[in-house]
Order: C-alpha cells, then sequence, then structure tokens
C-alpha cells in the first residue's frame, strides 16, 4: 500500500466532529492574489493578520465564492446533457471554465480576481448523485445558495473544511496526489456501487479545481457523516487495534469527543447489540468494503460509530422544549442512517439504541 493512498483514505473516511465550532463566513473578501505575511500557517492553510484563513494565497471567503460560482455553473450545463450510459473514458474527463471577474457571455461578474474552476469527471459524478437520490436542483441549491461555513476545527492536515448550510454536505480541500488518487480510483468506486449499493464508505459527489493566483485547489465534496439533526451522544473511531487507541486527553474535553477502540472496549464489553438480520447486514457490508479497499490496496482506513441514545435525546427533548421548526424541508435519503443504508431494501427499519 501506497503511504499516499492510506493518507487519502484516512483524510477522507471520516470528519469527525463535523458540528464542532463553526467561523462565521462573509459574503465578500479581498482579491484573489493576496501576498500579505501569514500569522500561522498549518501546511497549505493559515491565517492573515486579518485573522481570516488563507490557502494557498486565496481567502476562505474568496474560495467559498469562487467554489459556488463553479458549481452553479457545472451543475447547469450538465443539466443541458442528455442523460446516457456512464462509458470508461467518463472518468478521465476535465471540463474547464473561465470565470473573469467582469464576465463573460458564459459566466457571470464577480467581485473578486479572475479564476479557473475545473470539474474531473463529469458525467460519473452526476451517475454517482444520482444513485445517492440527489437531484441536481437539490444539490446546486445545498452548496450554492447560502454561503458555505467553514469548521474552525479542521485538524492538523492543513486541509481546508467547509459544510453547507442545510448540514447535507462536506467540502475538503485536498492534495494533488489524493485527487489523482480518487480519479483513479472512480473506476472500481462506480463498479462497488452497481454491486453493493448498501456500500457504507465515503460517499463522494464532485471532484473540483479552482485555479487563481497560480495556484491550483483542489475540492471533493462528500456526506456528511454525523450531520447536525441527528445528536450522536457517542462518537468512536475505530480500526480493529489496540496499540494507542486510547482518545488523547485534549480529545476528551471536547462536548461529545471521538473515543477510540480502547474506549469503545471500556465502555460497551458488550459491544453494540443489534437484531440478527440488522446484524448480519452490518457484518456483510463491512466485510464487502474492505474486500473493495483490500483490491486498492488502501489498509490505513478505521470505522465512523456514532451512537443516538433514543432515552437521553427524549430526557434532552424535554428540558429543551420542541426542536427548531424553521429548519429547512431537505431529502430524507440525504439523512439516512447507516442502518437505513444497509436495510433499503427491506421495509421499515426500528431505530437502534445502545
Amino acid at each position: 500500500m501506497s503511504r499516499d493512498s492510506g493518507r487519502f483514505w484516512r483524510a477522507l473516511s471520516s470528519l469527525r466532529d463535523s458540528t464542532g465550532n463553526r467561523k462565521n463566513v462573509a459574503s465578500e473578501g479581498p482579491s484573489i492574489g493576496m501576498s500579505q505575511a501569514l500569522k500561522k500557517t498549518i501546511g497549505h492553510r493559515g491565517i492573515d493578520p486579518t485573522g481570516e484563513t488563507v490557502y494557498k494565497k486565496t481567502t476562505s471567503s474568496t474560495l467559498r465564492a469562487a467554489i459556488q460560482l463553479g458549481i452553479t455553473h457545472t451543475v447547469g450545463s450538465l443539466n443541458q446533457k442528455a442523460e446516457r450510459d456512464v462509458l470508461l473514458q467518463d472518468f478521465e474527463v476535465v471540463e474547464s471554465i473561465f470565470f473573469p471577474s467582469e464576465g463573460s457571455n458564459l459566466t457571470p461578474g464577480h467581485h473578486y480576481g479572475d479564476f479557473r474552476f475545473k470539474t474531473y469527471a463529469p458525467i460519473a459524478f452526476r451517475y454517482f448523485r444520482e444513485m445517492f437520490g440527489i437531484r441536481p436542483d437539490d444539490y446546486m441549491y445545498s452548496l450554492c445558495n447560502e454561503p458555505l461555513i467553514e469548521l474552525s476545527n479542521s485538524g492538523a492536515s492543513g486541509s481546508l473544511f467547509y459544510v453547507s448550510r442545510d448540514d447535507e454536505f462536506i467540502i475538503k480541500t485536498v492534495q494533488h496526489k489524493e485527487a489523482e488518487f480518487l480519479q483513479k480510483l472512480l473506476p472500481g468506486y462506480f463498479m462497488n456501487l452497481n454491486q453493493n449499493k448498501r456500500t457504507l464508505l465515503p460517499k463522494f459527489y464532485g471532484l473540483y479545481c479552482v485555479q487563481a493566483a497560480g495556484k491550483n485547489i483542489r475540492i471533493v465534496v462528500m456526506n456528511n457523516l454525523l450531520p447536525s439533526a441527528v445528536r450522536m451522544h457517542l462518537k468512536y473511531d475505530l480500526k480493529g487495534s489496540t496499540y494507542k487507541r486510547r482518545a488523547s486527553p485534549k480529545e476528551r474535553e471536547k462536548a461529545v469527543p471521538t473515543f477510540k477502540d480502547l474506549d469503545f472496549m471500556q465502555d460497551m464489553p458488550e459491544g453494540l447489540i443489534l437484531e440478527g438480520d440488522k446484524y448480519n447486514a452490518v457484518c456483510k457490508t463491512i466485510q464487502r468494503d474492505c474486500l473493495l479497499l483490500q483490491s486498492f490496496k488502501i489498509m490505513d482506513y478505521s470505522l465512523l460509530v456514532g451512537v443516538h441514545n433514543i432515552d437521553q435525546a427524549s430526557r434532552e427533548q424535554d428540558t429543551e422544549g420542541d426542536v427548531d421548526q424553521t429548519r429547512p424541508q431537505v431529502q430524507k435519503s440525504l439523512y439516512s442512517t447507516a442502518i437505513e443504508a444497509i436495510q433499503a431494501e427491506s421495509g421499515g427499519v426500528e431505530p437502534v439504541d445502545q
């Protein structure tokens, strides 16, 4: 297994605390060609003297705007293309559109510097989104109708994370080798989705690149594994190993820490009790997913487990009152839990408590 492929899957397979502290967004920002010295840098990510996040010399507000302009254009233009089967060459297609600040006959004017937006394998990703039950207008509305929210706890990888306002989609910056590796995975990912529709692997919805200030900023859009609409009372990142697999003291200070294997064995010596059919479905799905990862020579991955305690949630609701009814209605398919996903063909599913 290559070190790059392992790092790629570890980075993409779990966003451990997507409901943590978030930074407020601004609708506009400085021009793309920013040259001021950064106060703090982690990888390509830094903070400028005004306190705004900068990635590869591009401010976060500018990057968000470029992403939304680009996705609006590429999804809209894709709607004009007739539906057809995915062909092998579709996985290698890269479409590009230039966005001059003054606008053009194809693109609107904007308050940011010129940039180019690239879309990788647009036909293939359109097929993936359709398989996941995501309509083009809903995809575009979720990502582009309101400002994206920057996650302040994006970790030590140096990547930027954004979440859509409706909490459904995660956008993550990725390195060139990671994006390249994902492109190579696409044919196998396509085959897996057709053979194993209950897969618990991350759902990839799009791969894009913002080219600005002489830099390429590659981003991937994927599902938010633990949307805040369902409160997780416990979270575990499980690798099936006990070596150094205990949450750090710093991690335990969080409101909802992400625990590890040794913590799970201590907290739940009997494990999670599932009904027989659910247990068999989960095990079969995990086995099939692991075989796929093995075929890609990927071994550095983990299982993210979220536990929603029904009794505790009921007590919390009694204490906090009714939930916010102003939250916009969204597609049910995006909120499906892992259990619902693997039992989609078997009818109703009972909630699972710990």
